[in-house]
């Protein structure tokens, strides 16, 4: 079948094999052509990477192979191809890991789930203790929309304030346009449920069943992912419902550290980029494509690898951990820097539909949208057949 995307606000309901692989290849070549300190490769042998199929999970899975040479295990939620339409960019992706990561001799096994419940749970611990008998690294990377508990009620996050209706620009991605866009301020159940969904709750339950069924190595490592962001997006993130339940991952951090003495956890607020979770929330693509061009003028534009790899290089396994004083690691420290936030805002305050394109990278914005499900990559034909059915070999 030749595929095509097929774009619906901000989703793509279709994926490329092809363009996926090339899209995982590109990443592990970036890897590759980089020199990881000994306390990587020495202290991430075995790696267990919760949400592992796209954005930061995936990169954080590439890094910790083709850097550090780990063993690596990932945990994902994917849908593969009935025959008629393709399978997520996650699957394909997977396929293309597991691949690559086969070809250098590297272990790579994956689990396709509900990483939330009890059952996947239980099943990747089998699969450490039969394989690596423990694990010195999780990542902990989901982003969901619902999450089911072990009672069955289900939980669903909201993108809203939690204090009064916010009204700012924003960008209509179908068309290409400025608008305004308002936020409504979500109800007490939404923000709980929030919380469940995107909080530290499900982090704490995977760490403690590992914990207890003795896989994790002794000083072993957790580490999360989160997104604080500059002051004019706080109402709809810090402030939102959303930055709640980051602020709850935060608190688990801590607790995580105190309950488990043989476990360092950390969280690590990473830089904005176009991820399927993040083209979700309302105002902020604007803010991404302006600053995705300052940040390019300025030479310190990061993708989701170039993050990751150096979140690995220089962060995680340094002796003196650099963190905040909450116990951040502050990987949106170039984000956040003075000199770029200045020109966003000056720029902020000038953009109007007729100079989207010159004052914003909205160009680059929608060129890493497409290369989240494959399209877009001048090195592959879309204009042959492809097989949309695609194995993992771990899985089939």
């Amino acid at each position: 079948m030749i595929v095509e995307p097929k774009v619906r606000e901000f989703i793509c309901t279709t994926a490329h094999p092809d363009g996926c692989m090339e899209n995982v290849n590109r990443q592990i070549s970036y890897v590759k052509s980089l020199s990881f300190p000994s306390e990587a490769t020495r202290n991430a042998k075995r790696v267990l990477v919760i949400g592992a199929s796209t954005g930061y999970g995936l990169a954080s899975r590439i890094t910790a192979a083709f850097g550090c040479h780990a063993a690596t295990i990932g945990i994902m939620f994917e849908k593969p191809s009935n025959g008629k339409r393709t399978a997520t960019p996650g699957w394909y992706n997977t396929a293309a890991f597991e691949k690559a990561a086969s070809a250098e001799g590297l272990y790579a096994k994956s689990i396709n789930g509900d990483a939330f419940s009890s059952s996947i749970k239980e099943q990747t611990i089998d699969l450490i203790k039969k394989d690596l008998g423990q694990i010195d690294l999780v990542i902990y990377s989901l982003a969901a929309p619902r999450r089911t508990v072990a009672d069955g009620t289900v939980y669903t996050s909201s993108l809203k304030t939690t204090s009064s209706v916010f009204t700012e620009k924003s960008l209509d991605l179908k068309n290409n346009v400025i608008t305004q866009k308002s936020v409504e301020p979500a109800t007490k159940e939404e923000l709980e449920g929030t919380i469940k969904v995107m909080g530290g709750e499900d982090w704490m339950d995977w760490i403690s069943a590992l914990s207890k069924a003795g896989v994790l190595s002794k000083n072993s490592m957790t580490v999360a992912y989160s997104y604080i962001g500059p002051k004019l997006t706080y109402p709809i993130y810090f402030d939102g419902t959303i930055g709640q339940a980051k602020r709850h991952l935060t608190k688990t951090a801590k607790e995580i550290s105190e309950t488990f003495p043989e476990v360092n956890a950390y969280v690590s607020v990473n830089k904005a980029l176009v991820t399927q979770a993040s083209s979700a929330i309302p105002i902020v693509p604007l803010y991404f494509a302006i600053l995705y061009k300052v940040m390019k003028d300025q030479g310190t534009h990061e993708g989701c690898i170039e993050q990751i790899s150096r979140l690995f290089r220089e962060k995680l396994f340094q002796a003196d951990l650099a963190s905040d004083e909450e116990g951040l690691l502050r990987m949106d420290d170039w984000e956040l820097d003075e000199k770029v936030q200045s020109k966003v805002m000056e720029i902020w305050n000038q953009i109007s539909t007729e100079n989207l394109f010159s004052l914003s990278d909205i160009d680059g914005y929608w060129e890493d949208f497409y290369h989240m499900f494959g399209f877009h990559f001048d090195s592959v034909d879309y204009t042959k057949d492809v097989d949309l059915c695609v194995e993992i070999p771990s899985i089939n």
